[in-house]
């Protein structure tokens, strides 16, 4: 099938970065250790902060570490070539092709997160089960809605860089776009601080909107805060968006494709 094909050749294009890979893992580690001290020294504080205790808040630290460069929460992966060729006009290639342009890069993209999860995810938790008590899933069904969601946040991170990439069609370049929604990413994540501990107005917008999707309702599973029909209902909002984000960027691609400029004629 030719976007499984398309995965596995993302997926060894990624491999070839051993080196890179490794520094990564290392500073994913490093960075582990320090928000987890920190984190001990807030949940000393308040015991029950979130609703978490100090097992769960070390926990999310190092999941969070996991799944930053599976997601991309920074931007990057396939997205970013299909900035590049629509800023070099080589976008025109690509709409030739008997395939969907959208198709084509989420299966690339997940094969990249496929790479990134066996590599920098599984990395930084196996140093976080060594050196702190993190907490596993508590049963198969955490597990196995744990791997759906990760699946369904690496669709909605796509799906928000995709729509920044296709800016490109009419900035010619998606850097100032891409700092500002990394910028968004960052904070409403939940990867700087989990969402759960923003107070009032600002906690219920910041666990609406899609980037809650990243790291807070995959790590919510994960520690078992979601089950039964609470469990549905998270599941259910990451593939709410993954639904509206894939088909805005279907949107676009038709409002851009109407009138394409090639860069240098």
């Amino acid at each position: 099938m030719l976007h499984v094909a398309v995965a596995t050749r993302a997926f060894r294009r990624y491999s070839t970065y051993r080196a890179a890979t490794l520094a990564g893992i290392f500073t994913n580690s490093v960075f582990g250790v320090i928000y987890s001290f920190a984190y001990l020294a807030l949940w000393r504080a308040n015991p029950t902060a979130g609703g978490y205790d100090a097992q769960d808040a070390v926990t999310y630290v190092w999941l969070g570490q996991a799944l930053l460069m599976t997601i991309a929460l920074w931007g990057g992966g396939a997205t970013d070539d299909l900035a590049e060729r629509i800023r070099t006009g080589d976008i025109a290639i690509d709409l030739y092709r008997p395939v969907g342009i959208l198709g084509w890069y989420l299966a690339a993209d997940l094969g990249r997160a496929a790479y990134q999860l066996l590599t920098r995810g599984v990395g930084p938790v196996l140093v976080g089960v060594l050196a702190f008590d993190i907490a596993l899933p508590g049963s198969a069904t955490d597990a196995a809605a744990f791997a759906v969601s990760l699946v369904l946040a690496v669709v909605v991170s796509f799906g928000i860089r995709f729509l920044v990439a296709s800016t490109a069609f009419w900035l010619l370049d998606q850097s100032g776009v891409k700092v500002m929604t990394g910028a968004f990413a960052i904070f409403f994540s939940g990867l700087l601080l989990p969402l759960v501990l923003f107070p009032g107005w600002l906690g219920t917008l910041a666990r609406a909107l899609p980037w809650a999707s990243y790291v807070q309702v995959p790590a919510d599973i994960w520690l078992g805060k979601h089950a039964g029909t609470d469990l549905a209902l998270a599941l259910g909002f990451q593939v709410l968006w993954a639904v509206v984000l894939l088909a805005a960027c279907q949107g676009v691609l038709r409002l851009a494709t109407r009138k394409v400029v090639v860069q240098g004629g």
